[in-house]
């Protein structure tokens, strides 16, 4: 497995006290299975988020880990996006294992194409989905919004069997455009990034953990 190690310390001050008491899991050390500089700050962003109603989110530890997975390196469903974000938390969770290192949270990131049918139309859409488990009674996936793609760049990404941010770098004329505003950046005009659409995948995926007294906790992840 090939990796890179990088960790960085949140520091979070003059937060909010929340006039309620808190319920949310205990956790000090999120693992990230990405090293790219997008989903970094999409996690840094989510937890600062989170930390602005509950201070115990506060000062906490992100692990970023470079992994491989089995997933394609342009996922074009849902199904391989999911299982895509499921398979990087896996294989953060793994390679820390590897060193006898743990987490309270294992996060994975995974962005491509979903196409759907309506009215007899196909549309592809840019989407993104998160996945974090604790590696045992809590777990869960969280999506991004969507933003439609144009033919032309569906075209080459499909039919050309590429990754979409080697195209986007071709359209937009920049380069390696995917770790900083990616494709979402260059469709919206930065009204929204990648970051930003993986930040909102990640509130979804942390509720569970955030927010537990609405989510009954799930069985054993094995893997």
């Amino acid at each position: 497995m090939c990796y890179s190690l990088y960790a960085f310390r949140i520091k979070l001050s003059n937060l909010p006290t929340p006039g309620f008491k808190q319920v949310s899991v205990p956790v000090k050390t999120i693992a990230l299975g990405s090293d790219r500089a997008a989903k970094i700050m999409a996690v840094r962003a989510s937890v600062a988020r989170i930390a602005a109603l509950d201070p115990d989110w506060a000062g906490m530890n992100v692990i970023a880990r470079r992994v491989e997975i089995n997933a394609p390196a342009m996922p074009l469903t849902d199904w391989q996006l999911m299982e895509g974000a499921r398979e990087r938390a896996l294989a953060a969770r793994d390679a820390l294992h590897s060193r006898r290192l743990e987490a309270d949270i294992y996060v994975g990131l995974e962005g491509g194409f979903h196409s759907i049918s309506i009215g007899g139309e196909w549309h592809t859409f840019l989407r993104g989905w998160a996945y974090a488990t604790d590696g045992g009674e809590r777990s869960a996936f969280g999506a991004a919004p969507s933003i439609s793609v144009p033919a032309d760049i569906v075209k080459k990404v499909v039919e050309g069997r590429r990754e979409l941010g080697t195209v986007i770098d071709e359209v937009a004329g920049g380069r390696d455009i995917r770790s900083k505003q990616g494709a979402w950046g260059v469709l919206s005009r930065d009204l929204v990034t990648r970051s930003m659409s993986f930040e909102l995948a990640l509130i979804a995926a942390f509720a569970p953990f955030y927010n537990p007294r609405y989510y009954p906790t799930t069985k054993i992840e094995n893997g």
